[in-house]
């Protein structure tokens, strides 16, 4: 379920764009507004339209700095003219993303309008996120919106509240937590305690881009270890190429009077994740990042202008950290986006074990035909509980063929 964990963060290799022409307030006499989101792959999808014209959704990013449209295309349709052209390099020298700049770009969110913005227009969908992740989505909202407001993200309930931060008040069951924003992201400072027992004070960033629990690297601390049990296995895509690392469980990772136990972790590579790990950070340290699937268990509220985030648990909070059980990553294709390819099969999961391979086609489990599903819920279908039994029909080569695996878990 989580293979596209890191997609986000390979576009903050975009330069840093001039704040001071950005602009988001509410519509005159509101103090807060609250609307509805989309909850996809633990991403939240909020509505925008850009300069009052065209409708699309975008994915609310604590981890990104400037908006981004992720293809060209859609800003064509509104004539918008563009004040730079660039490309941006990778190891090598080899083109990893050819961009343009537009300026005076008005976004509007429900009760919230945005007038004079920067954006970052992409020349296509390099990630393409509308497969991985199953939905329509084409573009990303970032530190714009996190500096001017108070941002409550009720994941439960798929609510967004945005308020002017003079008149908000934290309500008394929510636990403070202090944040420190650095390059126009979040990071807090919290105590986790790793399967061998150490325990050691994380700076992590709060990263409401990536779908993945928690991300720690090693090679920021000597005393984070890589647990024994473990999954070698694809983790993140970004424009660099794959993010392979390693998946096992911490023991704990405590936010204020909140603990959480037997995380599931990612361990990046340190060849794949360095490159990664510069472009999402810059030049500040960090041991690692947590993202949406630990954050859903929770209602959050981010306020950076006074350096506080609160929190509140949720239903989901006893919630088990499962992973991809299957080993299986799936990317959704067709007009509908109700065809799905496997891309990548782990290595001694029950998919591998189950003799299914990258290129084939799933056509149906148990029996219901595949296009009943969306990525998300086909993504749940295999993060069931270890010893689920599946029936699996699939194409392959032209020819349909059947297999049938059992979910296990190998951490």
């Amino acid at each position: 379920m989580h293979t596209r964990r890191l997609l986000l963060i390979a576009f903050l290799c975009l330069p840093t764009l001039s704040l001071a022409q950005l602009g988001f307030h509410l519509k005159p006499g509101q103090r807060r507004v609250q609307f509805p989101i989309e909850i996809v792959n633990n991403l939240i999808i909020v509505p925008v339209v850009i300069n009052g014209q065209l409708p699309l959704k975008f994915i609310l990013d604590t981890g990104v700095r400037t908006t981004i449209l992720t293809e060209k295309a859609f800003s064509d349709i509104l004539n918008l003219t563009y004040s730079r052209h660039f490309q941006v390099a990778g190891p090598g020298g080899e083109k990893l993303v050819e961009a343009y700049i537009t300026n005076d770009v008005t976004l509007d969110m429900p009760g919230i309008h945005g007038q004079g913005h920067a954006m970052l227009v992409l020349e296509e969908d390099y990630l393409e996120l509308r497969n991985y992740l199953g939905t329509d989505v084409q573009g990303i909202l970032g530190y714009e919106v996190f500096s001017r407001f108070v941002v409550v993200i009720d994941y439960e309930n798929r609510q967004l509240t945005i308020a002017a931060p003079d008149y908000y008040k934290p309500k008394k069951k929510f636990q403070e937590l202090g944040i420190q924003v650095e390059d126009t992201k979040p990071y807090i400072h919290v105590p986790i305690t790793l399967q061998s027992g150490t325990t050691l004070t994380a700076k992590l960033l709060v990263d409401t881009g990536a779908s993945h629990g928690l991300v720690l690297d090693p090679f920021s601390d000597n005393r984070i270890t890589i647990p024994e049990k473990h999954v070698n296995s694809l983790i993140g895509r970004g424009l660099a190429g794959e993010i392979n690392g390693k998946i096992g469980r911490i023991q704990s990772i405590e936010l204020g009077k909140y603990k959480l136990e037997e995380v599931v972790t990612n361990f990046p590579n340190p060849e794949d994740y360095s490159m990664t790990d510069s472009l999402l950070t810059g030049d500040v340290f960090r041991n690692g990042a947590v993202g949406g699937e630990l954050l859903r268990r929770f209602t959050v509220v981010f306020n950076f202008p006074m350096g506080k985030m609160y929190i509140k648990k949720n239903q989901l909070f006893s919630k088990k950290f499962n992973y991809n059980l299957s080993g299986l990553t799936f990317r959704a294709k067709g007009v509908r986006l109700r065809r799905f390819e496997i891309v990548d099969v782990r290595k001694g999961s029950s998919g591998d074990l189950a003799g299914i391979e990258a290129g084939d086609e799933l056509l149906s489990i148990n029996g219901l035909p595949a296009s009943e599903y969306n990525l998300n819920t086909l993504n749940t279908a295999f993060d069931l509980n270890p010893g689920k039994k599946l029936n699996l029909e699939l194409m392959r080569g032209g020819k349909v063929i059947k297999k049938k695996l059992v979910l296990i878990s190998q951490i």
